[in-house]
């Protein structure tokens, strides 16, 4: 008990989806692996600052297709499809294999934890004070529409000697109860004084929705009931 798990992995095949799709043999699993790995390597190298949380790769036997997941697509397609066609022969040059790329727009990248913790990084590489960083990321996230946020650093903080941990929240984050779409996130800072780590989880609501119009009610725990009405003597 008391042991910690990432959110998005424990509701795997429960809640969430693979982010790798495909089936291969004991002689190939291992290999393909790898180039899933160089895959997603090489477009968050090249396309790091276009917002890329997540990248999901499908596989069938003759082409490979890869969902790119970004806040700013209009920075990986380009001017009439231009970019995504060069990332397209790029990754076809990598693997040796048919390469198809699908772009999916991030609809709320303030509550996305992978997007928060790359923000935060970025803004401790620029000597922002840490504290000032969290509290505002944390005000952004809760604004957004978020039902709660954790936000997690760890290393020399401050430029101090000896390294630490610190961690704020704001809100609900249950991170043991399945149905809570708890997103993840997990970045690092490159500073003088050594690398930070930086760990956000995010409440984004509940996977089951509620079709009832006690939706808000339900949410907050408390069902509104019809009156009873009053029986006839």
């Amino acid at each position: 008990m008391g042991q910690k798990i990432r959110p998005t992995g424990f509701r795997v095949g429960v809640m969430e989806d693979w982010r790798s799709r495909w089936y291969a043999s004991k002689h190939e699993f291992a290999d393909l692996l790898v180039e899933d790995f160089k895959i997603r390597a090489a477009i968050k190298k090249k396309y790091g600052f276009a917002g890329i949380p997540k990248i999901e790769i499908e596989r069938t036997r003759d082409a490979v297709t890869v969902l790119l997941f970004t806040a700013r697509p209009g920075v990986i397609i380009g001017r009439k499809g231009a970019e995504v066609e060069v990332l397209q022969k790029d990754l076809q040059t990598l693997t040796g294999r048919r390469i198809e790329i699908k772009i999916v727009e991030v609809s709320r990248p303030e509550i996305d934890a992978q997007l928060i913790s790359e923000d935060i990084a970025e803004q401790l590489q620029k000597r922002s004070s840490f504290r000032r960083t969290i509290k505002r990321s944390i005000e952004q996230t809760m604004d957004g529409g978020a039902k709660g946020v954790k936000i997690q650093l760890s290393g020399r903080l401050g430029g101090a000697e000896m390294s630490r941990t610190e961690a704020s929240a704001a809100g609900s984050v249950p991170l043991s109860t399945l149905r809570a779409r708890i997103d993840y996130g997990f970045a690092e800072a490159s500073t003088a004084q050594g690398n930070i780590g930086i760990k956000v989880w995010v409440n984004q609501g509940d996977y089951l929705k509620v079709e009832a119009g006690d939706g808000s009610d339900a949410q907050a725990g408390q069902v509104s009931k019809k009156p009873k009405r009053p029986r006839k003597r």
